[in-house]
């Protein structure tokens, strides 16, 4: 099987990039199609990978700037010389299911989310806080970016979901059928301390959607100790909200994420997430989360036996959630058996069987 993985850009670190890093090593020799490569946005290790960026890479600013060029991904998607594959994996959340294949290659979308800010625009321009001028202009070009996703999806011969919800997005928005394959979740958490320490903690992006303004707000009224590892443009704004009892810790290395999860009272997830991987991460290390009752929390955050859930995306309603901590008590062995129907293990089995199959459905090029 000749195998190529497509992403929508390589340029930030999250929960997609640790998607691309299990796929990498099952199959290393594929090589990593994107429209942008920003390498110092990155782990080291990605310099050794064979990426191959679009010809936007090559324009000025784009790879810092991405939003002011959305009108030109299609374009860098479908520039894309793919004819030597079997097999097309696209992994995306934007644009990298339109890539263009022959008749002969079989296209399977990993799709983390049709794009939020085409087919959740209101609320994702309201979160973004997109100024009136930006507001007036953006709604042509969204609409016709809308209707080249849509018409994009119909190349795709196989989907793939990360969540319930993200199957229900893609049932909705390109009226096609999805199995579930939920993202690999690292579960080799740091044993849980004995008792934890007295403070509730948050692994996150430091960005709108993310909705971390609604755990600052909610524990500066409670003023319980809250630790929020990560960066973003947010930082300075939330640090502004926040009370004493709210600390930023910025990055940090992964081991003292692991030991940080492993002492906490409880792990905050307070946005509407398309899966998650840090919760599940949380529960691998013994500790319950408490989530908003949305996305794709709603795939293991068990109401009571993993965890909390909130209805509001409110302060109070979060507020009110933390405050039923008390009443529960969690059994760590639960919580990592929660965890391991999620593992890396698991989800290189269910990919690599998915492609397996796929590949042999198509004439192979490779022949």
């Amino acid at each position: 099987m000749k195998l190529a993985i497509v992403c929508s850009w390589l340029n930030q670190y999250g929960g997609a990039e640790r998607v691309l890093e299990v796929l990498h090593d099952m199959y290393p020799e594929a090589p990593l199609y994107t429209s942008i490569y920003r390498p110092e946005a990155l782990p080291e290790a990605y310099r050794a990978w064979d990426i191959r960026p679009s010809f936007l890479n090559r324009v000025p600013l784009v790879s810092r700037f991405p939003q002011g060029f959305l009108p030109l991904f299609p374009m860098g998607f479908e520039s894309l010389d793919l004819r030597a594959y079997d097999v097309v994996l696209s992994v995306t959340s934007a644009f990298g299911h339109g890539v263009i294949t022959p008749a002969e290659t079989c296209h399977v979308c990993y799709c983390l989310t049709p794009a939020r800010f085409l087919w959740n625009y209101h609320s994702y321009i309201e979160r973004e806080g997109v100024g009136r001028l930006a507001r007036l202009v953006l709604p042509p070009f969204v609409s016709g970016l809308r209707q080249w996703d849509r018409h994009a999806a119909d190349r795709v011969d196989r989907f793939v979901a990360i969540s319930r919800t993200v199957q229900r997005r893609i049932a909705k928005y390109y009226r096609r059928e999805a199995p579930i394959i939920y993202p690999p979740v690292r579960t080799d958490g740091a044993a849980p301390a004995q008792e934890p320490e007295d403070y509730y903690l948050i692994v996150s992006r430091l960005v709108p959607y993310k909705r971390i303004d609604l755990a600052v707000a909610a524990f500066t009224e409670l003023g319980l100790p809250l630790r929020i590892i990560g960066t973003g443009r947010d930082r300075a704004a939330l640090e502004a909200m926040a009370g004493e009892n709210v600390q930023f810790l910025g990055y940090v290395s992964d081991d003292e994420v692991r030991r940080q999860m492993a002492r906490c009272r409880a792990f905050i997830f307070p946005g509407e997430e398309d899966f998650g991987l840090t919760p599940l991460e949380a529960m691998a290390a013994g500790r319950p989360v408490i989530a908003y009752s949305a996305g794709g929390a709603l795939d293991y955050v068990e109401e009571g036996v993993t965890g909390l859930l909130f209805e509001a995306p409110e302060p109070s309603a979060l507020a009110e959630a933390v405050r039923r901590m008390d009443a529960y008590r969690f059994d760590p062995e639960v919580l990592r058996r929660q965890a391991e129907r999620f593992s890396v293990a698991r989800f290189r089995e269910e990919m690599g069987t998915f492609l397996t199959a796929a590949a042999a459905s198509a004439p192979q090029l490779s022949r």
